[in-house]
């Protein structure tokens, strides 16, 4: 069973590509995981502390939402952040405004395939 729907949420997708994500929101939401990512990035480290990945993915991240590297070079680079991305309750207290019930709807949607961990 495929993780993802066969079809994107256009709200999720950027005006570019055919979707309605606008580049600010975009940027808001990269820089909302970004600060998830940071926010436990210290717990990572104490345990990994030779493994600079997510540190590493987090200034790429950076750089990107500055306009400083190019979407690929940050995308390629994200999902090392993950590994420390995962306190649900202080992600959700962060949520910029103006993407917050874009994140949390798309939560609710996929929930059963992929978000359970915000139950």
């Amino acid at each position: 069973m495929p993780i993802l729907p066969k079809e994107r949420d256009p709200r999720l997708i950027t005006i570019r590509r055919g979707g309605t994500l606008t580049d600010e929101h975009h940027r808001l939401l990269a820089g909302w995981a970004l600060s998830c990512a940071e926010h436990v990035l210290p717990l990572f480290e104490a345990l990994q502390p030779a493994d600079r990945r997510p540190h590493e993915a987090i200034e790429v991240g950076r750089a990107w939402i500055r306009g400083e590297v190019r979407m690929g070079d940050a995308h390629r680079q994200a999902f090392q952040a993950n590994a420390a991305a995962t306190e649900r309750d202080w992600q959700r207290a962060h949520l910029p405004d103006a993407v917050r019930e874009l994140v949390l709807d798309d939560q609710r949607r996929r929930n059963a395939i992929c978000w359970h961990v915000f139950d």
